[in-house]
């Protein structure tokens, strides 16, 4: 599929919809597929970034033409943006939809880190794979104490919920969230596709934990919003560090466009649920015509033609949600206890003692008892006697394997984890071998 080659079968105005055309009948909470929730909450996020871009763009533009364009083009994909998250059903509390958010994340990043030919990129999905898989685990386990619902329902079994690299050890100095920008020019296609749709879900992700982590009720469910959207913010300078910063603001336009048709697409192949199948084919349709904008405008006011900035135009393999359970295990088992270097990943106890990861994280934690992700499973334990988790097999950690006490050391504390196995392991060995 190129859809650069794509011919609209409506026009503009027949694309435009009235109240009753953009008003959509929502899931069934209890019925809706996990991947047909996961793919609505990534197609609100990608409509969101659309219009903010549009209207970042249209702030630093001085052309009238150009600014009216760029009024048409956002207003349809405001329309888009409605349709898909009023899918999401008044019944399905914030916790609920958070579930989803979660997996969402945990799924696609897997997914993308899967199909990813740049080594560094594929790095920086790797690092942030373990920390929104740790989320999951924190908001199960406040659903199972708040609303008694076990999450494994909702995600119908497609991913482990369990420990990953603990939120506490998440809160880096500023100074390690920038990562090294990709070439879009230069690099793979799937790249610069990656680096676009993780920014926009991470970011949607942010969105919904700060406009909604306010409604649910005070103690340590809202707190736990407050904690992990402050990681997400972190994601999100994480992942958008990648995009490249040389591109002009209509090739970025091109870009925001042809990440559109790509999910769209993507989805419409891949949807199992008949009504939403048939809005993604009606937005992939609308995408082609406001691609076709984008190409038309490049050319006008740059000279530029869409083929220098995306010269095959194909797209890559289409993005197919499954699960990807033995991926983030096999992630988990070689990287927990990673953190962030200037731009690097390295070793918790491969870093300086006085690095500023410690002051930062201390100084944002304070008391560890305080920090609400610990929290949330702790009250758990002492009300239920164990932790909530739902795991095909134990974790391939073993500091992560009680479900009586959690962890708050791993990839925080020198000296702590994967080395301080070793040690161990070498002196049993040497022991072993003086007996023997």
């Amino acid at each position: 599929m190129n859809p650069f080659e794509q011919k609209p079968k409506k026009s503009l105005m027949e694309m435009v919809p009235n109240w009753k055309q953009l008003a959509v009948k929502p899931y069934d909470k209890l019925e809706a597929d996990p991947y047909t929730k996961a793919r609505i909450i990534l197609m609100n996020g990608i409509e969101v970034e659309a219009v903010m871009f549009g209207h970042n763009f249209n702030r630093h533009c001085e052309n009238k033409d150009l600014r009216r364009d760029l009024a048409l083009c956002r207003r349809m994909e405001q329309e888009q943006q409605k349709r898909i998250n009023w899918m999401s059903p008044s019944n399905e509390s914030t916790l609920e939809l958070t579930i989803g958010y979660e997996q969402l994340a945990v799924d696609l990043t897997a997914w993308l880190a899967m199909h990813e030919p740049d080594e560094y990129a594929k790095s920086c999905m790797d690092f942030a794979l373990l920390e929104d898989f740790d989320h999951l685990y924190r908001y199960a386990d406040q659903l199972k104490f708040d609303e008694d619902i076990p999450a494994h329902k909702l995600v119908r079994d497609t991913i482990e919920i369990t420990p990953g690299r603990p939120t506490i050890a998440h809160h880096r100095h500023p100074f390690d969230s920038v990562r090294m920008p990709r070439n879009s020019k230069t690099g793979d296609i799937r790249t610069t596709l990656g680096a676009l749709i993780l920014t926009a879900g991470e970011q949607q992700t942010m969105n919904f934990y700060m406009n909604l982590g306010n409604t649910v009720p005070e103690g340590p469910g809202r707190d736990l919003y407050q904690e992990i959207g402050m990681v997400e913010e972190q994601h999100v300078t994480h992942y958008g560090s990648l995009i490249d910063p040389s591109m002009s603001w209509l090739e970025m336009l091109l870009w925001h466009e042809y990440q559109e048709c790509y999910l769209y697409y993507s989805f419409y192949e891949t949807e199992v649920d008949a009504r939403v199948k048939k809005m993604w084919e009606m937005h992939f349709e609308q995408e082609c015509m406001h691609l076709a904008m984008a190409c038309d405008l490049l050319q006008k006011y740059e000279g530029t033609e869409w083929q220098q900035i995306i010269p095959a135009g194909e797209f890559p393999e289409l993005l197919d949600f499954h699960p990807t359970k033995d991926y983030v295990r096999q992630v988990l088992a070689e990287q927990v206890t990673l953190t962030a270097q200037d731009e690097e990943f390295v070793d918790i106890d491969d870093v300086p003692s006085d690095f500023r990861f410690f002051a930062w994280n201390d100084t944002v934690n304070g008391r560890v008892q305080d920090v609400p992700s610990h929290e949330a499973v702790r009250q758990l334990i002492e009300r239920d006697g164990e932790d909530y988790r739902s795991e095909d097999a134990e974790s391939p950690i073993p500091e992560l394997r009680s479900r009586k006490k959690d962890d708050t050391k791993l990839a925080r504390v020198q000296g702590y984890g994967k080395k301080a196995h070793e040690v161990e392991k070498q002196a049993k060995e040497e022991r072993e071998a003086v007996l023997a």
